[in-house]
């Protein structure tokens, strides 16, 4: 069994700075006998002395059960040091050893997250969060007045926006996907956006997990039907990276963005874009570039001066998640978000809006109280079980979304419990 000084031993071992190929060739080894170790030993997705290890790896507040991990994560001990040496280490001469040194690293970077997606380096642009890789795709295609767009009323506000900007500005029509959620069956959900798509159709914009509510929506399935028609297909995977467990190029979508900062547990402000090679020359830059028809995905990075060393850290955020595991993260976090769900529906008043299986849904939920406003359930939580949450209030749905991550024990989901609990009685 890994003991608690060992297994923090090989998180520090495994965030060092990446100056030299002989750094990261001793990085990788070090690391790589870690994962091993780790991986050999017995502990299932359970409560167990392993999850409580991770715990330890984090520097969360005492005085506050996160259960909002949903909006952006904490970052491991490893990443906040990875970030504070960068930081220092450019700091010396800024203009030399962050531009000159520091940020040939983001190669390394850059591979580190196209092995996670299960893709190639050549296809992984690294930005600042899921907002702005989607902008890239939204203003970088070539879309004529009357083309259409079909995208659904739970998308991302963000996303919503700027389609509807280009439908001002450009004259394009958005077709509307009026999902019924939750929904626990794929082909219910692919059925509704089939509805919407027409002979004019140019673009399918997919959430893969629905930040309202916890809908995981089948993004392969719908990548699937629109190659068929060979329509442009553009995946929202903000919540979905480093959650779930599955490889961008199994869903053969054509764009794909993501927040490393929220599941990842990246340095704040750090995103990715996927773009399949194929629409690299396609698509326009958001930021300008000196050719911006070349087929470069670093095109898509040239943002100007920004947080390298935040940027490099990602890779000490890769470290760790590898540590643990992308399936045996998946499957701990579909667990806890059973644990607490399963047990609150049977409960007199309270309504879970989101499926339970894990084909369907991840870590996030959300929960409605009858006779009580999201913002009551907020409040209550907060104020009398020291439980922060988010009130979600969106169409029909009035509630709080309830997201815990790896560092999350089974004893905060009970008290967890017990709040709901308490509400339904007052």
């Amino acid at each position: 069994m890994t003991s608690r000084r060992k297994f923090i031993q090989n998180l520090t071992a495994s965030s060092g700075l990446l100056l030299s190929a002989s750094a990261i060739a001793g990085r990788a080894e070090t690391l790589n006998s870690a994962i091993e170790g780790i991986k050999q030993s017995p502990f299932p997705e359970k409560e167990d002395v392993f999850w409580k290890q991770i715990q330890l790896a984090y520097t969360v507040s005492p005085n506050l059960i996160n259960l909002n991990n949903g909006g952006v994560s904490p970052q491991p001990a490893v990443v906040q040091e990875a970030v504070k040496k960068y930081t220092s280490f450019s700091n010396e001469t800024p203009s030399y050893y962050m531009w000159r040194v520091l940020d040939k690293d983001r190669e390394a970077v850059r591979t580190g997250l196209a092995d996670l997606a299960g893709t190639s380096p050549e296809t992984i642009a690294i930005n600042r969060n899921t907002t702005e890789a989607l902008d890239t795709v939204i203003f970088g295609l070539d879309l004529e007045k009357g083309d259409e767009v079909v995208l659904s009323h739970f998308d991302y506000p963000n996303m919503m926006s700027a389609w509807k900007q280009r439908e001002m500005r450009d004259g394009i029509k958005l077709k509307w996907v009026d999902l019924k959620l939750p929904e626990s069956n794929k082909e219910k959900i692919v059925e509704q956006y089939l509805d919407q798509i027409g002979s004019k159709t140019k673009v399918l914009h997919i959430t893969h997990l629905i930040n309202w509510l916890g809908q995981v929506v089948p993004v392969k399935e719908l990548c699937e039907e629109a190659n068929k028609r060979g329509i442009i297909t553009i995946v929202d995977g903000a919540h979905t990276f480093a959650h779930l467990n599955f490889s961008i190029a199994d869903f053969n979508c054509d764009y794909f963005g993501t927040s490393l900062h929220k599941w990842l547990c990246a340095p704040f402000g750090t995103g990715m874009l996927y773009m399949n090679e194929d629409r690299i020359t396609k698509t326009w830059p958001l930021t300008p570039d000196h050719d911006p028809k070349r087929k470069d995905i670093r095109k898509f990075e040239n943002l100007g001066t920004r947080s390298i060393p935040s940027e490099i850290a990602i890779g000490s955020a890769i470290d760790f998640h590898n540590m643990i595991g992308s399936d045996r993260k998946a499957k701990r976090l579909h667990f806890l978000k059973n644990y607490w769900a399963s047990r609150a529906q049977e409960i007199k008043g309270i309504t879970i809006n989101t499926p339970s299986s894990p084909d369907l849904s991840g870590a996030l939920a959300h929960v409605s109280i009858e006779g009580k406003t999201g913002r009551d359930i907020e409040r209550h939580l907060l104020s009398n079980h020291r439980i922060h949450c988010v009130a979600i209030e969106y169409r029909e749905f009035d509630g709080v979304r309830i997201t815990p991550n790896v560092y999350t024990v089974q004893s905060d989901l009970d008290k967890l419990l017990d709040g709901l609990s308490d509400l339904t009685k007052a």
